[in-house]
């Protein structure tokens, strides 16, 4: 694919990671191939294995790149948000964001979890994407605490709950193919931010 306005095609890395992203989200990693990954990216098999030491290496920067992309959308909410409570929001309007992201086969749920998913236990992407979900739990709880100054505890409860509230609605999302349920999750948590 051409760049713009420089008229040269993106390096090799870029569209191998670009075409595995589109195949490893609509297959799933075990049902995509090494083969299908070149093909789609118009490079040679050596390419792919001149710049990832393995497949599994491919999943894990592939892995990564979807955490980046998330932490990209919730940067750019936290940007737009005025205080604590909106900080939580910008939690669940980013999931959302990334919900309403045009996929090629359709919404599928989250991306990381879909690979863990299928990866074996003690697998690196596994613990990528584990990371991922602590930290947004660590976020989630970070405006928490502002919102709860001296209570540490429920806050952690409270940011603990509200992220069991996202990941399920995410399951479910991607279980009836839109992101209908995390907006619906974003308003439970709204009710709940309301108590405080």
């Amino acid at each position: 694919m051409p760049e713009s306005g420089s008229g040269r095609r993106r390096p090799a890395r870029e569209r191998l990671l670009a075409a595995a992203a589109r195949r490893f989200y609509a297959d799933g990693v075990a049902a995509t191939g090494i083969d299908t990954i070149t093909a789609e990216a118009g490079v040679a098999k050596m390419s792919l294995y001149n710049n990832f030491s393995s497949k599994a290496d491919l999943v894990r920067v592939y892995l990564d790149a979807r955490h980046e992309e998330w932490l990209g959308l919730y940067r750019a909410r936290l940007e737009r948000a005025r205080g604590p409570r909106e900080g939580v929001l910008a939690v669940f309007d980013a999931y959302a964001d990334h919900a309403a992201f045009a996929y090629e086969h359709g919404f599928r749920g989250c991306g990381l979890l879909n690979a863990a998913a299928e990866l074996p236990v003690g697998d690196e992407g596994r613990d990528v994407v584990r990371a991922h979900k602590e930290e947004v739990e660590r976020l989630l709880a970070a405006h928490v605490e502002e919102l709860l100054p001296g209570r540490p505890d429920e806050a952690r409860t409270l940011a603990e709950h509200l992220a069991f509230l996202l990941e399920g609605a995410m399951a479910r999302a991607g279980l009836e193919g839109d992101g209908e349920r995390v907006r619906h999750a974003r308003s439970m948590a709204v009710t709940l931010l309301d108590r405080l």
